[in-house]
């Protein structure tokens, strides 16, 4: 697979100090990702990343609700999975929200920032968790011209799956780079849901050096 430097885009999702080891919604071996993403970056000319930054009391976190982390209520729906309460994470200007100090991309031409809403959830960087409220993304890529995603971060089976499918619906040409993802849970669920909305899988080894 060759990078076309005119019409690709690389978006790196939440690759945050609270969402690997050590963090406050650790994703098992998050960390892992860093090296791999870096490799990838100077493959492209066009990165953006994307970064979880929620205000204390947000809507998704479980001590907003007096609930137990990992409660989940159906509600408040994300295409049939329900609203999860999460353990406070990303707390915006906290070092939990930093990104991972080894992720190295400084030619990333845009950070952008979701989340940040009291009373949205928001996994997929294009839209909010309401399906309606959108974060810009979709209006940035299409005065850049870009038409083909290539998706890496954290979670695989949260905010890398929304924005896969969301991206999908944009365009025809969208893949999630799997060595370069990590899962809260069981990535089976995940890889196939990708797969059925024909969501290209792809590894480093797929790229023409």
């Amino acid at each position: 697979m060759k990078v076309e430097q005119y019409r690709d885009v690389l978006l790196v999702v939440d690759v945050q100090n609270d969402f690997c080891p050590g963090g406050r919604l650790p994703v098992p071996y998050g960390y892992e990702v860093v090296p791999t993403i870096n490799w990838l970056s100077k493959k492209f000319d066009n990165v953006i990343l994307t970064q979880d930054w929620h205000p204390e009391g947000h809507i998704s976190f479980a001590s907003t609700h007096d609930m137990q982390p990992f409660d989940k209520i159906g509600d408040l729906s994300l295409a049939g999975d329900g609203q999860v309460y999460w353990p406070d994470h990303c707390v915006r200007g906290t070092k939990g929200a930093d990104f991972h100090p080894s992720l190295d991309i400084p030619h990333a031409q845009l950070i952008l920032r979701k989340g940040w809403r009291k009373n949205l959830d928001s996994y997929s960087a294009f839209s909010e968790n309401d399906r309606f409220t959108s974060t810009g993304l979709a209006g940035y890529a299409q005065a850049r011209g870009f038409n083909r995603f290539f998706i890496a971060g954290l979670s695989f089976d949260f905010c890398v799956k929304y924005t896969a499918f969301d991206a999908r619906r944009l365009s025809k040409d969208v893949f999630v780079i799997e060595e370069a993802c990590r899962a809260i849970g069981d990535p089976r669920k995940t890889k196939s849901e990708l797969e059925d909305r024909r969501i290209g899988l792809i590894k480093s080894a797929d790229f023409i050096i």
